[in-house]
């Protein structure tokens, strides 16, 4: 029982911690980052197991991180109002091409974070963006203003609409 409580306050603690750190992907962390990381695990391990290495205590640990995982999305399934506060909201980051700093700063992310995903989706300046959102998962969804025409049903440069 002891494990079951333990693996439950840790479960608390890190989801915590994931939730106030900010929306990074996992491919966006630094080598150190990384590797504070799998600290981090080891040391978690040890909060919830303490001496104890046996199978159970194993066994325990992962069953109780994974219902609590289960636990907290189907609240969010139950309660739609709570869902944001449990798995977080889009934030918009760039707005007709002008970028908000404070959405940037609260989800401790630079211009440079931006200018890169950017750069990675084949857009070179920030001017060019119509629209784009911070999702949930960390991952960015840009709109530019040619992306009305796709969507709109006309013809592309193919003659296929």
């Amino acid at each position: 029982m002891d494990i079951l409580i333990r693996s439950v306050a840790i479960f608390v603690l890190l989801w915590l911690v994931v939730r106030v750190g900010g929306k990074r992907e996992v491919a966006q962390l630094s080598a150190f980052d990384m590797i504070l990381l799998i600290t981090v695990g080891d040391l978690v391990s040890q909060g919830v197991v303490q001496e104890d290495y046996s199978l159970t205590a194993a066994v325990i640990a992962v069953a109780t991180f994974s219902v609590a995982g289960m636990i907290l999305t189907q609240l969010s399934f139950t309660f739609p109002k709570f869902r944001p506060w449990l798995a977080g909201s889009p934030r918009v980051v760039v707005r007709d091409g002008e970028p908000d700093l404070e959405t940037l700063t609260g989800e401790r992310m630079t211009l440079s974070d931006l200018h890169e995903a950017a750069r990675e989706q084949g857009i070179r300046r920030l001017r060019d963006i119509e629209l784009c959102v911070l999702e949930t998962d960390g991952s960015f969804s840009f709109f530019t203003s040619g992306d009305e025409d796709d969507r709109d049903g006309a013809p592309t440069s193919d003659g296929l609409a």
